[in-house]
């Protein structure tokens, strides 16, 4: 095998196909052809004398000989990109670390977490962005994030089958809420029926794959009317506050609810537990990870603490 001729581009795109899953999804993240990714893959493979993308129905994943060029691949272009930060000056002296998150987190904890730290810590530059569960885990084992925080719902199985095994702590564990317009007749009391549920209309997630769902009440048995799909949190309760539908949030996300929505528990069928968990591969954390991770979990801590009554 001759690494010597594989270019900074292809260790670029090798990481993108292993973080997307697909060669597709890289391809539309950098702004390449499908085939020019083909060709970048192919050309490090041919280098490394082996299989480093298993092809699957459902994607790509990374083979044996792949975590091994991955792991060093990640380490090259981290360094050149630290390098391209300090020549320009960003480079803070408490390190960088490079976070992801489910898009609820977002809302409140995340920005929480990074306004602690840039009181505690002014120098730590975090690097953040948003993203699906699985794809925050396939950029966790890419080795392009350090931290991420990621949804789990019942029976909170492990977010993947790959070893080794991410290290996951949980940060909250609190049940799924409705957000309801409050003009709504199921706005009128303190909780929402379950049985009252049939028949509603719903703002959910993505119109096709694995968030096509996100919004509507687990269990449902009935097919829903889904009259608006969006990915944004924030859309979504601007147009339950609309008057357009329901939508099911995190109980966090009550704090940042618009004025004519009404965010409650719903009872009478299984409580529907939602978790957040912190998650990152098994070696040590290097300090500056270990600060954001500390931030987060006080600042979960601040969001499950009940606020005091007014006087």
């Amino acid at each position: 095998m001759d690494f010597t001729d594989v270019s900074l581009t292809a260790l670029r795109v090798f990481r993108a196909v292993a973080e997307q899953g697909t060669f597709t999804a890289a391809a539309v993240s950098l702004g390449y052809t499908q085939s020019a990714v083909s060709r970048q893959i192919a050309a490090i493979e041919r280098a490394a004398g082996a299989e480093l993308l298993e092809r699957r129905r459902d994607g790509v994943r990374l083979t044996a000989a792949g975590r091994v060029v991955m792991r060093r691949a990640t380490v090259v272009l981290d360094e050149i990109e630290a390098t391209a930060r300090e020549l320009s000056g960003l480079e803070g002296q408490a390190g960088t670390v490079r976070l992801g998150w489910f898009p609820s987190a977002g809302a409140v904890l995340v920005p929480r977490a990074l306004a602690a730290l840039r009181r505690s810590h002014p120098g730590l530059r975090v690097v953040g962005r948003e993203g699906s569960t699985p794809a925050l885990v396939r950029a966790l084992r890419a080795g392009s994030l350090d931290l991420a925080v990621l949804a789990s719902a019942p029976p909170f199985r492990p977010p993947d089958a790959e070893s080794p095994p991410l290290v996951l702590r949980t940060l909250t564990e609190r049940a799924l809420c409705l957000a309801v317009p409050a003009a709504h007749p199921l706005a009128r009391e303190d909780f929402v029926d379950v049985a009252d549920l049939r028949g509603q209309r719903w703002i959910a997630g993505g119109a096709a794959g694995e968030d096509r769902l996100l919004g509507v009440w687990p269990g449902l048995d009935e097919r829903p009317e889904i009259v608006h799909t969006t990915r944004d949190w924030l859309a979504k309760l601007h147009l339950v506050a609309a008057g357009c539908g329901l939508t099911t949030v995190p109980a966090a996300l009550a704090a940042v609810a618009p004025p004519g929505v009404r965010v409650l528990p719903v009872r009478g069928g299984p409580q529907e537990q939602r978790r957040l968990l912190l998650a990152r591969l098994p070696h040590p954390p290097s300090e500056p990870a270990g600060l954001v991770a500390a931030a987060l979990r006080a600042a979960a801590l601040d969001l499950d603490t009940p606020s005091p009554p007014s006087p």
